[in-house]
């Protein structure tokens, strides 16, 4: 029993990683602009798909994992600039079908492009597993573990230790205040987006060794990342990482131990849950008049 536990523990915890970096994609761009961007999914899949295209294009891995990730970060400025920016100061909802427009395009292009198949990347530590109480552990999971603890780390060094991070932080909470200051708000949604695109492109390197890839990936990624926003509070960063984890640790629990059929049902299912009897998630998310 303990054996099957610790599997699916390990299990929820890698996948909901992912679901963290996806998360903390759409925590980036809300504070910065209220936005609630619905293209974050296709950045996850172009990240894998695109490292998996560079990598069979003969780049060397480490090489085709950066291009993956730079690629997908200028692309998300380009969606900032020809799908945001022109209309900026619309209403939420127009917001939202533009951003979910956005990865409609995407996922045709890459379709268009890079074909329906299921792609796969060699692991980065090899295959073999690693035994832990009988449970089953892939290195590759330790990768995905390890590379979000570092990216929150980052994040937190970001905004605590740099001008621009801080800037980034003064206009999520005010952004006249911030401009009147002097901060250039727009460059903030320009790098917001940037850095929002580069974590989703992360998390699609990350787990694609484990759960394969293709040009549909993104949407169930997507929305279950902002489950895991909205669970942890929408605009709060730990909140996005500890809500990430708790959402892939109760579809993995609920996988296993109920039916894997529910799998996809469970995150949708917690989030009513929240928002039912904690509207602002957890770990309190800001306020906003935009939803």
């Amino acid at each position: 029993m303990l054996a099957q536990f610790l599997q699916f523990l390990f299990a929820g915890i890698t996948v909901g990683a992912t679901y963290a970096l996806a998360a903390l994609g759409f925590t980036l761009i809300y504070n910065a602009s209220n936005v609630i961007n619905f293209a974050q999914g296709e950045f996850i899949m172009l990240g894998g798909m695109l490292a998996v295209y560079f990598s069979q294009s003969g780049l060397p891995l480490p090489v085709a994992l950066v291009l993956a990730i730079v690629v997908p970060a200028l692309v998300g400025v380009v969606v900032e600039k020809l799908a945001i920016e022109p209309v900026k100061g619309a209403e939420s909802v127009t917001l939202i079908i533009i951003t979910i427009g956005a990865s409609l395009v995407l996922r045709g292009l890459v379709q268009v492009s890079l074909g329906k198949g299921s792609h796969s990347l060699p692991a980065f530590s090899g295959d073999e597993p690693l035994q832990i109480l009988g449970a089953t552990l892939m290195p590759q999971s330790l990768w995905v573990l390890g590379v979000t603890a570092l990216v929150v780390l980052g994040l937190w060094y970001f905004f605590s230790h740099t001008l621009q991070g801080k800037a980034m932080l003064a206009t999520s909470h005010n952004r006249l205040a911030a401009e009147l200051m002097g901060i250039n708000t727009n460059w903030v949604l320009f790098m917001s987006f940037a850095m929002s695109a580069a974590l989703g492109a992360l998390g699609g390197i990350l787990v694609t060794p484990i759960t394969l890839t293709s040009y549909d990936v993104g949407i169930m990624l997507g929305l279950k990342g902002f489950v895991a926003a909205v669970v942890g509070g929408l605009g709060n960063g730990l909140g996005a990482v500890l809500g990430g984890l708790l959402v892939g640790i109760l579809e993995a629990f609920g996988a296993g131990y109920i039916s894997s059929s529910y799998k996809d049902a469970i995150p949708f299912g917690l989030i009513l849950l929240i928002l039912f009897f904690m509207p602002r998630g957890l770990f309190g998310g800001k306020s906003s008049d935009r939803v």
